[in-house]
């Protein structure tokens, strides 16, 4: 393999893996309070076929962006409402969020299934820093939504381990009676963590069509939210390894399409399921640390909280 081909590898798993990478860090946010949000799926794709509709109607990328967000935290919105407020069962309902928002994108979107994007986000060469060799061209030639999220992991990462606001957050996923005895307002802090969960997801939702693939197709998210959700187990709740389990899954999708054009005699629908295969073989080896020793999951996830049970 020539050291372009392989460059051309990494590039695409950056790519690739941002989509996923905006869905799990909103996912890391949103377990680390308590809450675990199976509708990323329904946010992602809500947040695409938004952003894609304003981002033809504006001629502006970014404004398209800013709907997207806007639609996931609506759609998490709902989510929070159920498990926080209301208590529901957290499975059900983000369940419930991903049928939904797969039938309201597709009932939006279906005026717009082929139609091409002229405004799409498009990749910015930084001078200087793109002539450095490999990491250059991987890393410093690309779209604006990936250089944010250069900044977005190293700040989450520190406002989770190293702020008052992240150990109070990570408090309440981990212990909510105590954390509430202690002035914390539980519900409060869940809403928010849940709300800004959906906002990155739609991000994640919009990137891909707004760049990776600058157009709107049904279920164009094909699985990615399932495996954001997947990744945030394997990254151990940690926004840092999130970054790396992203490009990894990216590197895998990318390399199925290589292969392809290598001529590797697979079937193309098997290198399609590949990131998926690989998700499945993640589970089960994550499942299995966990049975030798805990992983970092927060104590109190997924489990409702109720002052007057305290």
């Amino acid at each position: 393999m020539s050291q372009e081909i392989f460059v051309a590898i990494l590039a695409t798993a950056v790519t690739a893996g941002t989509s996923i990478l905006y869905a799990a860090l909103g996912e890391v946010l949103a377990e680390r309070s308590g809450i675990l949000n199976l509708g990323v799926e329904g946010m992602m794709l809500v947040g695409a076929v938004s952003g894609f509709i304003c981002a033809l109607k504006t001629d502006n990328p970014w404004i398209g962006l800013l709907v997207a967000m806007l639609a996931g935290g609506l759609l998490a919105l709902i989510h929070a409402f159920l498990t926080v407020t209301l208590r529901a069962n957290q499975v059900v309902s983000g369940l419930a969020l991903t049928m939904f928002g797969t039938g309201l994108s597709g009932y939006l979107g279906q005026s717009y299934v082929g139609v091409p994007l002229t405004t799409p986000f498009k990749d910015v060469a930084i001078p200087v820093l793109r002539d450095i060799p490999v990491i250059g061209p991987v890393l410093f030639n690309q779209d604006p939504i990936v250089y944010l999220s250069y900044f977005l992991v190293p700040l989450l990462w520190f406002y989770v381990y190293h702020t008052r606001a992240g150990l109070q957050m990570r408090a309440v996923g981990e212990n909510p009676s105590a954390a509430d005895s202690m002035g914390i307002n539980v519900f409060r802090s869940r809403y928010m963590y849940v709300i800004i969960g959906g906002m990155l997801a739609g991000i994640g939702g919009a990137y891909l069509s707004l760049h990776y693939v600058p157009s709107w197709m049904e279920n164009m998210t094909a699985g990615r939210g399932w495996i954001a959700v997947a990744l945030v187990i394997f990254a151990t709740w940690n926004p840092v390894n999130a970054l790396w389990g992203s490009y990894l899954f990216g590197g895998i999708d990318a390399l199925g399409f290589r292969l392809q054009t290598f001529g590797v005699t697979v079937s193309p629908f098997f290198l399609k399921m590949l990131p998926y295969i690989f998700t499945v073989l993640v589970l089960i080896l994550v499942t299995k640390r966990n049975l030798a020793g805990r992983i970092g999951s927060p104590q109190a996830l997924g489990l409702p909280y109720d002052r007057e049970e305290r």
